[in-house]
């Protein structure tokens, strides 16, 4: 359908029938997450948002329960990332959904930030290039990609209420590019943050919603609200957002009790309709514009058309949709496996064939699907631990949980007018009877021990530290007493502290790897696949990073939250610092050993380096270019940026020429007088395995 097409369209739709187009209703089937109900009479079909992006989170519907985010950017592998949206947007098509509210690309600013396993990284480059992946994948499978939450939405605490206090140059260098990437790659839909930046509500914010992603950027696909997001029917409408979701009241929500309070993090859900009738009354008032309402259904009847929606032209070939197929399966296992970072070895991974396994911990016997909210997906089959080794192992497999079991939480817990058709469903509560000394017993009698431990994270609660909550700590301390061989195996939403980490031979971070839990774990610690995963966080003491160090960083004070860093966050702060952290951002081992040769400058934009796999095995590398640029008087610049990245694979022996495209972003830095600035001078390119392990380096002037 051209634009004349939508225009002649648009001139046929009364104005009612426009409003109706700009705001969420209720979903006949009861599946979607949000609801157009289309009008007939013009031909428009209904259209269906639905929850992601760990899978599709349909009422009542079962699909594949991907990795967290956090694991897919682990492997730091766009063609991976790619590859699972796709298989996302297939799943949502097969659920007859044609919007999937993800990937969510806001950065890893606050360690504790119960939200950090759907996001991507700390660093914009890295976040940016696997959100730009993500969204590709699934619209090359007929479905809008819907990137979230513009902007600064770094924190659950006082989300809905809390203002990010930043400054222009953070906003652009950090917080903003992963959504220009996504932006770039052709993202139909934006989701607006529930926070405030800067005072104003981004679901009123004309300069970022409608100055910047719709002026500056070009952004033509549609801007739509969080849930219950809509701050003001007049703001948000001249702001630049187009569709308020989800439009009507949540099921049950009025019907508390009298004077229930909305608990901290969640938004008032009796609060709808802002764009129904107030927005028509505006109109009439003249606060807004008629030809915004224009401009709003165009923007949402314009993706309908991009994907099929309006000619019927969609339900062929990947558009018509596949649900739990054996290569959904199969890529949730890879997935999981390839975003799996060897923390620590000291030789005792992988595990021999035939070796006598002690499994432990207190949930061993069911799969870490992901953290709790939206994001909680039902698979139609999963793997835990215990069932993964046992079908892997030619040894003796014994299990042990040690210590009471560690619960899931959920934003859904909070509200008491949602069913368990909010649960995550990870958590059996059988009796069971945990015994510390019958794990060590365990441990003491096998050749390894491998010990299973995990966090509890949610939307809409930040974590209160980064412990491992429950007696885990005891139990990995006792077990690794008892057992020389004790591996961990971390299951969690972003940094945890792990307090005995010099204590055991190995440590395995496996985030949530979704319904492939099991399996994933099994092929690693066998050496099945080699833990090709590399830290998209920086793993440090709690004390240590930048938002520790006041509260008015972190939760804020007074419902604002000073971003007083700057620049500084992630390993940026600890180069600054000049501080150790635990594990530095890119870190990861392999269970081959990787040799570089010296780096070449292909052109100002791009450089070449030789990699060799010196080992006797396959192994997986990940390539990472970094940027040191030169000094400039009374400019305070980060000691390094991530400009570039590529993971690899060789076979024993084989070497490898790896040319990497480097960002304009780790050259520029953003000043508040000149915009975008390129300083002159001598720009060092670091290559090698991590932000603090440097193999070669090269250097050019610009």
């Amino acid at each position: 359908m051209t634009d004349d097409h939508i225009e002649a369209l648009l001139d046929r739709l009364s104005r009612t029938q426009q409003l109706a187009l700009v705001r969420g209703a209720t979903d006949p089937e009861g599946t979607a997450t949000g609801y157009l109900p289309g009008v007939d009479e013009a031909g428009i079909p209904p259209f269906r948002l639905v929850d992601g992006p760990l899978g599709i989170r349909a009422e009542g519907e079962r699909a594949t329960a991907f990795p967290a985010s956090i694991a897919t950017a682990a492997a730091f592998d766009p063609d991976l990332a790619r590859r699972q949206g796709a298989a996302m947007g297939r799943e949502a098509a097969a659920l007859g959904q044609d919007a999937l509210l993800a990937p969510g690309v806001n950065l890893v600013r606050v360690p504790q930030c119960g939200r950090n396993f759907e996001y991507l990284s700390e660093d914009p480059v890295a976040a940016g290039d696997i959100g730009a992946a993500l969204v590709d994948g699934i619209q090359s499978a007929g479905v809008v990609a819907t990137v979230k939450h513009f902007v600064a939405n770094n924190q659950e605490t006082h989300r809905t209420t809390v203002s990010a206090e930043i400054g222009e140059r953070p906003l652009r260098e950090l917080y903003l590019p992963p959504f220009r990437a996504a932006v770039d790659a052709g993202v139909g839909s934006v989701m607006t943050a529930y926070n405030r930046v800067n005072g104003t509500h981004m679901s009123d914010h004309e300069r970022l919603v409608g100055d910047v992603l719709k002026g500056e950027w070009g952004f033509d696909g549609y801007v739509v609200s969080d849930w219950y997001g809509l701050e003001s029917t007049v703001g948000a409408a001249n702001a630049g957002l187009d569709l308020e979701m989800p439009g009507v009241a949540a099921p049950g929500a009025a019907d508390g009790d009298e004077g229930f309070e909305w608990p901290d993090g969640i938004p008032d859900a009796t609060r709808a309709g802002l764009f129904g009738d107030p927005l028509a009354d505006a109109i009439d008032a003249g606060e807004v514009p008629a030809d915004r309402l224009t401009d709003m259904v165009r923007r949402v009847l314009g993706q309908m058309d991009r994907f099929g929606r309006l000619d019927g032209s969609q339900g062929t070939g990947d558009d018509a949709g596949e649900l739990d197929s054996q290569r959904h399966r199969d890529l949730a296992t890879e997935v999981a496996a390839r975003g799996t970072v060897l923390l620590d070895n000291d030789g005792v991974l992988p595990l021999d064939d035939g070796a006598d396994v002690a499994v432990i911990g207190p949930n061993v016997d069911e799969p870490k699907l992901g953290g709790g909210g939206s994001s909680e997906t039902t698979p139609f089959r999963s793997v835990s631990p215990v069932e993964g080794i046992e079908a892997r192992a030619e040894g003796d497999v014994s299990s042990a949980v040690g210590v009471p079991r560690i619960a899931s939480v959920s934003l859904f817990d909070l509200l008491p007018f949602v069913g368990e058709d909010g649960d995550a469903g990870e958590d059996d509560t059988a009796e069971r009877d945990p015994s510390l000394d019958d794990a060590v017993d365990a441990a003491a009698a096998a050749d390894v021990a491998v010990v299973f431990v995990r966090d509890a994270t949610t939307e809409a609660r930040d974590r209160d530290s980064l412990a491992l909550p429950g007696r885990q700590d005891d139990l990995v301390s006792a077990v690794a007493a008892a057992n020389e061989n004790t591996v961990v195996v971390v299951r969690s939403g972003g940094p945890v502290a792990l307090p005995w980490r010099e204590d055991v031979a190995a440590v395995l971070e496996q985030w949530y790897p979704g319904q492939g839990d099991g399996d994933a774990a099994a092929a690693v610690l066998y050496g099945d696949r080699d833990p090709s995963g590399r830290l998209p966080v920086t793993f440090a003491p709690e004390s240590e990073y930048p938002t520790a160090a006041t509260e008015r960083r972190f939760p804020g004070v007074d419902d604002e939250v000073h971003y007083d860093e700057g620049v500084f966050v992630g390993y940026r702060h600890f180069d600054d610092a000049n501080a150790s952290p635990t594990y530095p951002f890119g870190h990861g081992h392999s269970y081959a050993a990787f040799e570089y040769g010296d780096a070449e400058v292909v052109d100002d934009q791009t450089v070449s380096v030789l990699v060799e796999n010196v080992a006797d095995r396959p192994g997986r590398e990940v390539v990472q270019a970094y940027v040191r640029p030169p000094a400039v008087d009374g400019v305070e610049r980060p000691e390094r940026e991530l400009a570039g990245f590529e993971a690899i694979r060789l076979d024993a022996g084989q070497r490898r020429t790896v040319t990497l495209s480097l960002d304009d972003l780790a050259f520029s830095r953003y000043d508040s007088d000149s915009g975008w600035t390129v300083d002159e001078g001598t720009y060092t390119v670091e290559l090698g395995r991590s932000s603090r392990d440097v193999r070669t380096t090269v250097a050019f002037d610009r």
